[in-house]
């Protein structure tokens, strides 16, 4: 049942300035900090894992949030 739900999760997608996008979701969700929001390539799990504790979402709300409000802002 575990790889059904898998199946369907999204994939995390960053891309564009991350500084600039962090400075978004920081507007957005006041709650954030630097230090949840802190990324390293090859840990992208932690920093869902921070975000979904701060603000209270499952995982894929949180990589749904990063992937649908991040890349329209990152060419600002």
């Amino acid at each position: 049942m575990d790889k059904i739900k898998h199946q369907h999760e999204p994939k995390l997608k960053i891309t564009g300035d991350w500084a600039i996008q962090v400075r978004n979701l920081k507007i957005k969700f006041y709650q954030l900090t630097n230090k949840d929001l802190k990324y390293e390539k090859g840990k992208e799990n932690e920093l869902l894992s921070r975000i979904e504790k701060r603000l209270k979402m499952s995982r894929n709300e949180v990589i749904e949030l990063i992937n649908d409000e991040l890349p329209m802002r990152a060419g600002l």
